[in-house]
């Protein structure tokens, strides 16, 4: 396993810490009322997004999902834009044309927006892939996807093709065991998603998707196999999703004896006990990084409730790529201190 050193175990006890407190300020924020549209909680994701995300090289890109906030907060998005997004403000990444974590893309920060139906980003991760090899550019494309779209006709298009092209891409299947209210066992015969990257002569990889050194460890070593040629991997990350699909659904056809076992799996929690007993901080140290955050999100909110809405007269702008941008990032690369 790639080692980390206690700096940069730190750093991924803060991206998980500040991804899960922006998630249990959306969450509280809509059910409060004041959102706008749905939201999906990242709840039990937060070591794949940020494991995953702290992976990546400046120079890479990603195509992430609606569950991986931590990889658009680790490329460089604030929290002050997403809410600003959630809400849809001037200010926000799509510049109010989509109150959601959808439409996040910014080509700056090298993030393709999501694409709602799951499946989708694969190919268009896949294509931003074999650019990088018709310019003989050693960078290499990451993207998400889901349990229930490893089923779909485009995903197994996708791999095929970026088996037989050879492409530099890294491909993550979340399974959370819900296709939104689909169980895994009623979708699948197969224990194991990653089983079916040998159909096509490709690396396929399972790992614990609560573990976020796992997840670094396993995506690092697929990113830097796929820079130096050698091809695409599949990895499944196993995780559990421990509230409903999106702010609307209950989830009350999941058995509460399986919530409360994944409970116990908190990958928040886990790593910040391992972080203690390992000696690489001490509660207080690490309840000072959840200050940190906490007063980062609330800031966050406040700021993106005093943004001004969009102006009217610009709804049409964006709609052609010819037409004038919506707002945009100052900054032309995610902030990746630390990292390979």
């Amino acid at each position: 396993m790639t080692m980390l050193t206690a700096d940069r175990q730190l750093e991924l006890f803060y991206w998980m810490t500040l991804t899960r407190i922006f998630d249990e300020n959306m969450v509280a924020l809509w059910k409060q009322g004041r959102g706008l549209g749905g939201t999906f909680s990242q709840r039990g994701h937060e070591a794949i997004s940020v494991g995953a995300g702290y992976a990546l090289g400046p120079d890479d890109v990603v195509a992430p999902m609606h569950r991986d906030l931590g990889t658009y907060l680790l490329r460089g998005m604030s929290p002050q834009r997403i809410f600003g997004n959630l809400l849809g403000r001037a200010n926000g990444v799509s510049g109010g044309r989509d109150a959601n974590l959808h439409g996040m893309g910014d080509l700056d920060l090298n993030v393709i927006g999501f694409i709602s139906h799951l499946g989708h980003s694969l190919p268009v991760a896949l294509g931003a892939a074999m650019s990088f090899v018709y310019r003989s550019e050693p960078r290499v494309a990451l993207t998400f996807t889901g349990d229930g779209s490893s089923s779909a006709g485009i995903f197994h298009e996708s791999l095929n093709m970026a088996a037989v092209w050879n492409a530099p891409l890294v491909i993550i299947v979340e399974n959370n065991q819900y296709a939104y209210s689909t169980p895994l066992d009623q979708q699948m015969k197969s224990p194991e998603i990653a089983q079916r990257a040998a159909a096509y002569a490709m690396e396929g990889v399972v790992v614990d998707g609560n573990d976020v050194e796992a997840v670094y460890a396993v995506t690092h070593a697929a990113i830097e196999r796929a820079r130096a040629g050698g091809g695409p991997t599949l990895i499944e990350a196993k995780t559990m999703r421990m509230l409903g699909h999106a702010i609307h659904d209950g989830a009350e056809y999941v058995p509460p004896a399986l919530l409360a076992e994944w409970e116990k799996r908190d990958p928040v929690q886990l790593y910040r006990q391992k972080l203690v007993e390992s000696g690489v901080a001490d509660a207080v140290e690490l309840d000072e990084i959840i200050h940190r955050a906490t007063v980062e999100v609330v800031s966050a909110i406040e700021a993106a409730e005093a943004s001004p809405l969009p102006e009217p007269s610009s709804v049409e702008y964006g709609v052609y790529a010819d037409q004038a941008p919506t707002t945009r990032s100052s900054s032309v690369r995610p902030a990746m201190t630390g990292r390979q």
